[in-house]
């Protein structure tokens, strides 16, 4: 059976594959963002906070460890408004998408956290600092630099991820290509091209990442390093 390649008809559609590619990064900055707020508080609350506070804090990040973020994505957009809760699909896109970023990010900055030195943290006290002082000058900045490569492949996986958001019908690059493969019949041409856009947003943002690991944590090693003789 022959197959007659057609992606001239790709290159006619390519302003809307470009909208999905771009709804797919905003998404995805958006989520990380909002996901990584919450996953610094929750982090902070899980190592500091009181102990009922601690246990519901586990319980939260278990359940979104635990279960598939499509099934939390009809919660968002299906159950939710059951109670009167109703949002558009790219805003529910946008909620499941951070608050199961920061589930894992939770627990990615928590195992950071714990790696500062006790004796750092104890000059803290010493000091007369409280609790939020010394995680915001003693621990915040160490504690990153040690997890930002994995928080850096999170925000990669949170990126693909973010197709499956096409289930509740968020016009993001998927979303797209599903609607316009069964219209124009040419699955392969389209599943080939929105591949190819994936490998260069995850490449260019991996790109980026590095960049900004660079210029916020390296350049301040050599100044370390020095105040460290």
């Amino acid at each position: 059976m022959k197959y007659v390649f057609q992606f001239g008809i790709v290159w006619d559609h390519l302003p809307q594959l470009l909208h999905g590619a771009w709804l797919t990064i905003r998404l995805s900055t958006g989520a990380f963002a909002l996901g990584f707020v919450i996953a610094m508080l929750l982090a902070f609350l899980r190592t500091a906070g009181p102990r009922p506070l601690r246990a519901g804090i586990a319980a939260y990040v278990e359940f979104i460890r635990n279960t598939p973020f499509l099934v939390q994505l009809f919660i968002i957009y299906f159950s939710l408004p059951a109670i009167g809760l109703r949002m558009e699909a790219v805003t529910a896109a946008l909620v499941g998408m951070s608050l199961n970023f920061s589930g894992y990010a939770t627990e990615i900055i928590r195992s950071g956290i714990e790696a500062v030195p006790r004796s750092q943290i104890e000059a803290g006290y010493s000091l007369g600092f409280t609790r939020l002082q010394i995680f915001r000058h003693v621990i915040v900045f160490p504690a990153l630099r040690t997890v930002y490569p994995a928080l850096a492949s999170q925000f990669v996986l949170l990126m693909l991820g973010s197709s499956v958001v096409a289930a509740i019908s968020a016009e993001e690059l998927t979303a797209i290509t599903n609607t316009l493969q069964s219209t124009t019949f040419r699955a392969f041409e389209f599943y080939f091209v929105a591949t190819g856009l994936y490998l260069l947003m995850t490449i260019g943002m991996r790109l980026l990442l590095h960049a900004i690991y660079w210029a916020i944590f390296e350049r301040s090693r050599p100044a370390e390093r020095a105040w460290s003789r």
